[in-house]
């Protein structure tokens, strides 16, 4: 299987292109937690090697190239959607958000943007693209899943000391059986996600 490479980042440079900037997210299933957007601008002269989608990589995989992106790129920046934000806006305007504060927040801004997946979020702070099973094929955006999926599952164990009984650490708020059966047992703490089954108690309003 191919892993990502940084043939895209470097066609950019070569055009002048540059900073360019790798964004994905982390946690937009779960019913619990927030939802987490990290982007990151390489280092083209000093690349971390061993870079994939973070969901092929064991959590000790994806711990230690989290360090290694600190140590080497040029800026990362995560952005975060609370749960009562993503009820209150829907998921996929949570994570627009999450990916615009994490882009505002990179310490050198960035002139383009790769975004893994076929969303383009508005509002972005330079031109952008999407690019379906990007943190596959694209380092920049392999790097932010990494950086995205550690941060997040760093806070939802964070989260778990202070609600221990829901057993985040384990799942980072998805819904597993022993999830599931601690919401039936003790109901939804408020870092819940209420607009979620099983908790929304009506169906969304049609838009028709």
């Amino acid at each position: 299987m191919e892993k990502p490479d940084f043939r895209m980042e470097r066609k950019l440079l070569k055009r002048d292109v540059w900073p360019v900037a790798g964004v994905d997210e982390a946690g937009r299933g779960p019913l619990a937690g927030p939802v987490a957007a990290a982007a990151v601008i390489l280092d083209p002269h000093n690349l971390p090697r061993g870079l994939n989608d973070s969901k092929l990589l064991t959590a000790e995989e994806r711990e230690s190239l989290y360090e290694a992106i600190m140590a080497r790129a040029l800026a990362v920046a995560v952005g975060f959607s609370s749960a009562a934000e993503i009820d209150a806006v829907n998921i996929r305007q949570a994570t627009f958000r999450a990916m615009r504060r994490a882009l505002a927040a990179l310490a050198s801004p960035p002139r383009y943007v790769l975004i893994d997946g076929n969303d383009l979020a508005p509002g972005l702070c330079c031109e952008a693209e999407t690019i379906v099973k990007g943190d596959g094929a694209i380092l920049s955006i392999a790097a932010a899943s990494i950086v995205a999926k550690v941060t997040r599952d760093r806070l939802m164990r964070r989260l778990c000391a202070v609600h221990p009984v829901y057993g985040f650490s384990r799942h980072a708020g998805y819904a597993t059986p022993a999830h599931l059966a601690a919401i039936e047992a003790h109901g939804p703490c408020p870092f819940h996600r209420m607009s979620f089954s099983p908790f929304r108690a009506a169906p969304e309003p049609r838009a028709d």
